[in-house]
Parts: C-alpha cells; sequence; structure tokens
C-alpha cells in the first residue's frame, strides 16, 4: 500500500468512526434518549384539546388528535386554501387537527400514537438513579443526569437544577402530578439541553404562574401552563392543554439535528474522497508523463544507436 493510500485509509476509517459516534450518541451520562417519533414535529400536542387566554407565544407546531379542531380555542385560526393545516398570530409554526384534509388526519393519528410511544417507553425505565428521592419536593436541588423515581406525586417549589453536558439525558418518573411553583425555574447548567430532559407524568401536569420550565412534558392526562409560564420544551399531552399568557419554544427536533450533522459529515467525507481521486488522478498522470517522456528517451536513444550502426556499416 503506497503513501497516499495509506493517508486516503486512516482518514476515511477517522471519519467512520466519528459519524458512529454521532449516530449512537456515545459519551453521554444518564439514560438513553426517549425517542418522540413524529411528536417532535410538535410544541404542543394533546388528544383532547388546546386552549389559550391572554397573550400567548409558540414557537413550533400544535396540533390536536382525534378531537376536531374545534377544541383548539383562543388562537383565531386561519385555514390554508387546501384545508390541511391553520395559521395564528399567536403561533410561529403551523395548527393541525384530525378533521383537517388528507394527508393530515393520518398525520396527527401517527403523532398520537407516537407521543403515547414516547410516555410508555418513559414510565417503562428501570433501575433509577434514584426513587422518592426528596420524599416527593425536589426544589433547591441540583440534580444528575440519570433516571429519577416516584411513586407519588413532585413538587418543585424553588429552582431545580439539572446540570450536566449537551448529549447527557434525565428523566423523571411521576407516578402522581408533577407541580412546578410560582417563579420556580428549572435551570440548565453545563451544556445541560431541554431536549434531554424528560417528564413522564402518570397525572396532571401544572406550571405555575411565571414559571421557567425546561424540557419535555408527556402528560397522561392534563397539561396546565399557569399565567406567564415559560416552557423551553414540548407539552404533549393525553388529554388537555392549557395555556394562560404564555412562551412555548419547542427545541430542535431531534432525528432532523442528527440527521444534519450526519449529512455534513457524509459531505466532507464525500470532498475529502474526491480531492484524494483527483490526487491520485493527477499522481497518475505524472507518472503516465514520466514514464511517455522515457518512451521518447528511450527512442531517441534507439534511434541513435541505429544511426550509428548504420553509419559504420556504410564506412
Amino acid at each position: 500500500m503506497n503513501k497516499v493510500l495509506k493517508i486516503m485509509f486512516f482518514k476515511s476509517l477517522g471519519l467512520i468512526l466519528v459519524v458512529l459516534f454521532l449516530a449512537q450518541g456515545v459519551y453521554a451520562a444518564g439514560p438513553e434518549i426517549v425517542d418522540l417519533g413524529s411528536s417532535a414535529n410538535f410544541a404542543i400536542l394533546g388528544k383532547s384539546g388546546i386552549s389559550t387566554t391572554g397573550t400567548t407565544s409558540i414557537v413550533g407546531n400544535i396540533g390536536v388528535s382525534p378531537i376536531s379542531s374545534t377544541a383548539i380555542t383562543g388562537f383565531g385560526l386561519m385555514m390554508n386554501p387546501l384545508n390541511t393545516f391553520a395559521t395564528s398570530s399567536l403561533v410561529v409554526g403551523k395548527a393541525y387537527a384530525a378533521d383537517y384534509s388528507a394527508p393530515t388526519p393520518v398525520t396527527m393519528t401517527t403523532a398520537i400514537s407516537d407521543m403515547e410511544t414516547a410516555y410508555t417507553d418513559a414510565a417503562g425505565r428501570t433501575n433509577p438513579t434514584a426513587t422518592e428521592l426528596g420524599a416527593g419536593n425536589i426544589g433547591g436541588m441540583t440534580l444528575a443526569p440519570g433516571l429519577y423515581k416516584w411513586s407519588t406525586g413532585v413538587t418543585i417549589p424553588t429552582n431545580l437544577t439539572l446540570a450536566g453536558g449537551p448529549n447527557d439525558v434525565w428523566i423523571f418518573q411521576i407516578g402522581q402530578t408533577l407541580d412546578v411553583g410560582t417563579n420556580t425555574a428549572i435551570v440548565l447548567s453545563g451544556g445541560a439541553q431541554a431536549k434531554n430532559v424528560f417528564w413522564q407524568v402518570a397525572s396532571q401536569a401544572t406550571l405555575g404562574t411565571t414559571s421557567d420550565v425546561k424540557g419535555i412534558i408527556l402528560s397522561k392526562t392534563a397539561i396546565v401552563m399557569n399565567t406567564g409560564t415559560k416552557l423551553n420544551g414540548r407539552a404533549l399531552a393525553q388529554t388537555a392543554v392549557t395555556l394562560d399568557a404564555v412562551t412555548v419554544m419547542a427545541p430542535h427536533n431531534q432525528r432532523v439535528s442528527q440527521m444534519r450533522r450526519l449529512l455534513a459529515i457524509n459531505e466532507r467525507r464525500a470532498r475529502f474522497d474526491e480531492s484524494h481521486r483527483m490526487l491520485l488522478v493527477d499522481r497518475r498522470n505524472q507518472r503516465d508523463e514520466q514514464e511517455r517522456r522515457i518512451l521518447i528517451r528511450n527512442e531517441s536513444i534507439t534511434n541513435v544507436e541505429q544511426a550509428v550502426v548504420v553509419n559504420s556499416t556504410t564506412n
């Protein structure tokens, strides 16, 4: 194996290892991430309705199913010409419902099913890092990545800090209700990301007035967000979502972000392969040129030798 081929081999091997690193999410502390499926396309998702009062701001899509669009209230929806989605001045995104035109009904059925699957996945995780922590009161704590389980409800009356890296994962299995106190914040430190925090709540999740919450809320029943609440995450409820002048910012779609990274790596690898292919072609052309010159030189020498022989014979 010549030097150029060795360089190509080891650099390509390095790129393959990087792809595997990103694809498998190695070096992430805590449990494996919960796959939201197509429900990750929504900031708010409910089976029996989404209602808002006051000046709400949502960045991301909202949707309901199997209930009809009449259960989306307070948004002043405006239907698109094809009747496949609606828009609202309160939503930077689109609104979808089960009674809209195809393919929206199938899309919504799938999203709801994926939400329920994600809930079941989160609820079924085993080997918790801690159980019944703080007897259900975790205000003021700093928690490392992990799986935390309670058979009771959980209250967060004062700030809770989640400390970890950008790939680390937290799953909170809550057997009853989740109550976040007024003015209480979920603080992310060390690069921790909201998209990797999962609140699996067996009953209602209530976010207190002007609270600041991070993570994906997977509620078996309702999600209530009181006045001035901020949610950096998703509200995915198996009944209704109620809002009062809140702000919801959906994190990046996990699958899309990962696919974009992998595509970027593949593009860089393709450019790398092409540059080395051109290098090999150039080297081959140089070798061919050298061989051509050698042949010309040898032919010249042969011609001279023949001329000498002929001249000697003539003399």
